[in-house]
């Protein structure tokens, strides 16, 4: 690990001040929030990193420049912005257990069991990303199926959406965690049927049951973990993106890391609460720091959990748990409260709302705000997966930014139908008809729940099927969106999602000179070809951050940031 952080430091170090740099013999495209292509043929990059000139084929440029840079005929984008990403969830997870793409509890416990035996010293075992859906199991886990691989000492994996934890029985007794314990406000211990024990799964609020035991990363590991999610980010091409969720332990491994110029992505970033809103940015958002690569915009606020735990909260009960409607993780007074604490320091507010109820409650709250809380809002709703059809045109009244994720479509596609019967998803994963209503899209990942790949993003986008082409014609095809439309809300759409427009976001005079080479124009390419898009050079405030032909330079031990 600490060679594997040597080496690709080099990429991420700041080099030295530029002078104006010429790029050239490329075949250059951005688009506006609309979808409105402008292409070109090279750029002229100031000293600090901005766009100074956009050329098209046989412009010379208007003033002198010191260096160029041949783009060999290459496409060139703007650099992609992943408007939902977990930052820190990302790099840890780097660094534990992974059981994402396990394909049977059988294949996660094997993998538990390697890992047990390669870290005999950790204290405790900690891993995310397992999918009961995707093991076929029809149930969920249980500690028992941990306690058989693991028994020794406390295991603690995150559901691949974040939303549910899975615990051995040493994790459990190690939190106090008993028959007697109850079901805590927004959350759910599963039981041992027909009993009070705790079966080994936890449901959204109740998460907190277990992980308040576990042992938090240490600085050194926080600072490791962003390096982490930084090289892998860069070398898929993504440039900027919005934190949802930024803890107070997360910002300030953000500023560590801009103290020391090491950091390189743009972090657009929403607090956990408003205590961690008011701690950072006291009387409104920050400042840009860092030459634009810094802001807290806002609050991230939870009001219900996920369809994979059926969490989501609806208006109708499951259709595969007749019983069961979802949780609400916040009641309408609350939310209320606290997207008003929010607005009065015109704090940007960003409300999680997957089932058709939450995102209901979401657009009702906006409405009842926006009469005492004019002017430019922003009003964002994560993911907005289900939602009434006779809800859709609500998003449009306040310009409510409905930030999706398309990736979740092709992987929840069954499980949603599942959840939801055949007769409740016309309002499933509406791209085109939110953007029809007036609604502004930005598109991101969420990951660590789906890996941070925006071109897999723009295929499902404008398919609706996934890397197998499944299925075949696309999932309810007419919600599909262009392939402008995709990338618009990859970049000028996602930077407006953020306040972040002049500043990047495109490729034209004034904003930062972040942009992509890659290996074809996924504009003019299929659904299959975009998948396939190799990303050839990382750029970022001009400056060359990741060259797929070129080897990173190990570092010496005294060039070296932290190490575990």
């Amino acid at each position: 690990m600490k060679l594997r952080y040597l080496a690709a430091l080099a990429l991420l170090l700041p080099s030295a001040a530029l002078a104006d740099t010429l790029v050239d013999n490329i075949d250059g495209l951005s688009v506006d929030r609309q979808g409105k292509v402008t292409r070109f043929a090279g750029m002229v990059i100031g000293d600090d990193g901005r766009i100074v000139e956009i050329l098209k084929r046989y412009d010379k440029p208007s003033g002198k420049v010191d260096y160029r840079e041949d783009g060999r005929g290459r496409v060139v984008i703007p650099g992609l912005i992943d408007s939902h990403v977990h930052v820190m969830g990302l790099g840890l997870a780097q660094l534990s257990l992974d059981l994402s793409g396990t394909r049977s509890l059988q294949e996660a416990q094997a993998r538990l069991a390697a890992y047990a035996a390669a870290h005999p010293d950790q204290p405790w075992i900690v891993g995310w990303g397992w999918d009961q859906e995707a093991w076929g199991l029809g149930r969920f886990p249980t500690a028992t199926e941990l306690d058989a691989v693991v028994g020794d000492r406390p295991v603690w994996l995150s559901r691949i959406d974040g939303h549910a934890g899975w615990a051995n029985s040493a994790a459990m007794k190690a939190a106090g965690v008993t028959a007697k314990t109850a079901d805590p406000e927004g959350g759910r211990v599963l039981r041992v049927p027909g009993g009070k024990v705790p079966a080994g799964v936890f449901v959204d609020a109740a998460t907190a049951l277990v992980e308040g035991s576990v042992p938090p990363p240490r600085p050194q590991d926080r600072d490791l973990a962003l390096h982490e999610a930084q090289e892998l980010l860069i070398r898929n091409g993504v440039t900027a993106v919005a934190d949802m969720g930024t803890s107070i332990e997360d910002w300030m491994t953000f500023r560590r890391a801009g103290d020391l110029g090491r950091l390189s992505i743009r972090i657009m970033a929403y607090a956990d609460s408003v205590p961690t809103m008011l701690l950072i940015g006291g009387t409104g958002p920050t400042p840009w720091l860092y030459e634009d690569r810094l802001r807290l915009d806002g609050l991230k606020l939870y009001l219900d959990g996920a369809l994979g735990s059926r969490g989501a909260l609806l208006k109708a009960p499951y259709a595969d748990d007749p019983g069961n409607s979802g949780l609400a993780l916040l009641n309408g007074t609350q939310l209320r409260n606290l997207m008003s604490r929010a607005a009065m320091d015109n704090f940007q507010v960003a409300i999680h709302a997957i089932g058709d109820a939450a995102n209901a409650e979401a657009l009702g709250a906006i409405e009842e705000l926006s009469q005492d809380y004019q002017g430019d809002r922003r009003w964002r709703i994560e993911h907005a997966q289900i939602v009434d059809p006779a809800d859709i045109a609500r998003f449009g009244q306040h310009g409510i930014i409905a930030s999706m994720q398309p990736q979740h479509q092709t992987s929840d596609r069954v499980m949603a139908e599942a959840r939801l019967g055949p007769d409740r998803l016309a309002g499933a994963y509406a791209w085109r008809s939110l953007l029809q209503a007036g609604a502004p899209l930005a598109f991101g990942s969420d990951a660590p729940v789906e890996p941070p790949q925006p071109f897999a993003g723009i295929a499902a986008a404008i398919s609706r099927q996934d890397a197998e082409g499944q299925p075949e014609g696309g999932w309810m095809p007419q919600e599909a969106v262009t392939r402008e439309q995709a990338l618009a809300a990859y970049t000028a759409g996602a930077a407006f999602a953020g306040f972040a427009e002049g500043h990047f976001g495109e490729l034209k005079p004034g904003e930062r000179a972040d942009f992509l080479m890659l290996d074809r124009d996924p504009l003019r390419a299929d659904a299959a070809a975009i998948r396939d898009t190799q990303v050839l050079q990382t750029w970022i405030g001009g400056r060359k951050l990741f060259d797929r032909t070129e080897p990173a330079r190990p570092l010496e031990e005294d060039e070296a940031g932290p190490t575990r």
